[in-house]
Parts: C-alpha cells; structure tokens; sequence
C-alpha cells in the first residue's frame, strides 16, 4: 500500500514552519524554519520531491512552502559550490533534545571547517568522555546536517564511517574533500 504524498500548503501564515526547498551542487535541499531559528535540513536528493519527502510528517504538516531566510539559502547554495562557511552565527532550534544532545551538537558546530573529530573526541569535548556510541546515535539522528556538521565526526578505527545522507559514506566522504580542498585553496566566504 503506497502512502500518500504529503500536501504542503503555498499559503503563508505565521503560526507554521516554512519549507524552502532549493537545488545545488550537494543535490536538492530542504530545509525548515521559524522566525529565526533553523528547524530542518536535508540535503543530497535526487529531486525535489526526495527532498521533502526526507522530512518527517510531523514536519510536513506544520510547513507551509514559501521563503525563508533568503540569505542562509545562498550561503548553502554557495557552500555547496565550493565557499568555506562554518554557519556558526545560524540560529537553529534545540527545543527537545536532551541536555546530552545539546552538549555534542554545540561541540560539533564547533570542529573547525577541513579537519575532523572522532566520535570519543566529540563525546569528551562535550563532557562526556565515555559516551562515543551515544555520540554516533546523536550524530545519525542529526535534524541540521552541514550546520551541525555530522560529517565531520569520525570512527576512530580510521576511514570516514556511516553517514544518514542519501549517498552514505560516500557524500561524507565527498563533503571531506570539498572542505579539505577549500581549506588549502584559501577559497571563498567566512
């Protein structure tokens, strides 16, 4: 039995979240926001369509399609072509995750652009010293990948490690190079 696809309303109103949904380099990206803060992004999709169905349902019913945050939008679009940008100053929502969650997700923003922590690393950064496998979990449920930069978090057993994108390993590892090249050419942006 197929579900059926989710209806997104185009009318604005202000007590909704609104879906932004935009191609680039990194593939289609979704993501979801509220006055100032950062709800949801997906990224790496093969089409639109893949790109809000990535969102969950709860998501989808509370998002209306329209424009949000025009600027963070060219700032992905410009990452994704190659600019370095960290989105340090990007405001993104942390309403119900757990005060462990906050820790490594703050501490994660954190791993500076082109280099990479292990998942034992992060978790002690974050005050946490024995909680890599927690760590990994909180990484693989990240609701803000390239803001909270998952893909910089690294097994320390060596190799890039899973990665919950569309593309797996492969555009974590693809994500690495980009930043690693842009950190030695000097290239673009903050």
């Amino acid at each position: 039995m197929s579900r059926p696809s989710p209806k997104i309303s185009t009318n604005r109103t202000e007590n909704r979240d609104l879906l932004v949904v935009f191609p680039s380099p990194l593939g289609w990206i979704a993501i979801v926001g509220s006055g100032r803060l950062l709800k949801r992004v997906t990224f790496a999709h093969p089409s639109l369509e893949a790109a809000i169905g990535a969102l969950e349902g709860e998501v989808l019913q509370n998002a209306t399609r329209g424009r949000w945050n025009d600027q963070l939008v060219q700032r992905l679009k410009a990452y994704a072509r190659g600019n370095r940008d960290d989105f340090l100053d990007v405001k993104i929502d942390l309403a119900g995750l757990s005060d462990f969650r906050r820790r490594v997700v703050e501490q994660c923003r954190r791993i500076p652009l082109g280099q990479t922590m292990t998942y034992g690393e992060l978790a002690a950064k974050a005050g946490f010293a024995r909680a890599a496998r927690a760590v990994g979990s909180c990484m693989a449920a990240n609701r803000l990948p390239l803001i909270v930069p998952c893909h910089r978090v690294v097994p320390s057993s060596g190799g890039v490690g899973p990665f919950s994108a569309p593309g797996g390993s492969r555009t974590k590892q693809r994500l690495l190079a980009l930043e690693v090249h842009r950190c030695q050419s000097g290239q673009g942006g903050t």
